[in-house]
């Protein structure tokens, strides 16, 4: 493949590693510094991003776009490239519902810009086999080939617009609501007075249990700013799936409660979770 000018919009944790994978191909990603911290331009020089300066500068320098934001921004970023005169192919890589990504393709289609619809699964894309971007689009096969030979592996889902997303969706339903559940059954158990026993309950059928789900409910505060978004987005893929939404609108609001932990410079203690949980409710 011939080398392409690249956009990544943003160059988060997860951003920066996609923009990575896509250098090592050959290619130039250029970024955005304007209103961007200081530890976001130390990332983006370590692994070699060419900083534009502005969105608009790179909306000027990039045949391709990649957007990789927390979903409730996806429609903004999309919208504001739009605006700024962007007409090549753009990668929209959030957690998003796929009825918003069909509404989110029709919409940049007739400001003349292809989308191709994506799904990160997995951590940031360091280690090869550990992450995913599916992809779904007619130009789904350009944005692959950005990231042969690198750490992130593609899976091209066919032509149409939503099926990354969902998913996605899918993935993301099973693996972070299952996190943000046992986050609402330890705090029960705590608020009952019954946690201890439940955990010699738990050690009867695996004696590391009680100790895993602790340990997820302490690990998640520093993203769980970032999943209530994405559990609404579950919720209205579930709701237009014709199945109960209830399940994943309860898991973003435990990821509510938890949102306060984010800049956190250590993993709290289960006993503070507990404690944010089921704060003055």
């Amino acid at each position: 493949m011939n080398a392409k000018r690249i956009g990544i919009l943003h160059p988060g944790a997860m951003g920066v590693s996609v923009a990575a994978a896509a250098r090592q191909g050959g290619h130039t990603v250029y970024w955005a510094s304007a209103g961007r911290s200081a530890a976001t331009a130390a990332r983006t020089a370590e692994h070699g991003l060419t900083d534009a300066g502005s969105m608009a500068a790179v909306c000027q320098q990039a045949e391709i776009i990649l957007s990789v934001c927390p979903p409730h921004a996806a429609e903004d970023v999309a919208r504001e490239v739009a605006a700024l005169g962007f007409r090549g192919l753009y990668l929209d890589a959030n957690a998003i519902a796929p009825q918003r990504a069909a509404r989110l393709g029709a919409a940049l289609a007739a400001a003349g810009i292809d989308l191709v619809d994506g799904g990160l699964i997995g951590p940031p894309a360091w280690k090869p086999g550990t992450t995913t971007l599916a992809l779904a689009g007619p130009r789904a096969a350009e944005i692959a080939a950005i990231f042969a030979g690198s750490p992130l592996t593609t899976q091209d889902l066919g032509p149409e617009i939503g099926q990354a997303s969902a998913l996605k969706m899918c993935y993301a339903a099973y693996a972070k609501g299952t996190t943000a559940l046992l986050c609402a059954v330890l705090a029960a158990a705590e608020q009952l007075g019954v946690r201890p026993a439940l955990f010699r309950e738990w050690a009867r059928d695996d004696a590391n249990f009680g100790a895993q789900a602790a340990q997820r409910a302490r690990a998640v505060t520093a993203k769980a700013w970032r999943f209530t978004g994405e559990m609404d987005e579950i919720a209205a893929t579930f709701r237009s799936a014709g199945l109960p939404d209830e399940f994943h609108a309860a898991a973003g609001e435990i990821y509510r409660r938890l949102a306060g932990f984010k800049d956190a410079e250590s993993l709290p203690t289960l006993e503070a979770v507990l404690a944010a949980l089921t704060a003055d409710q």
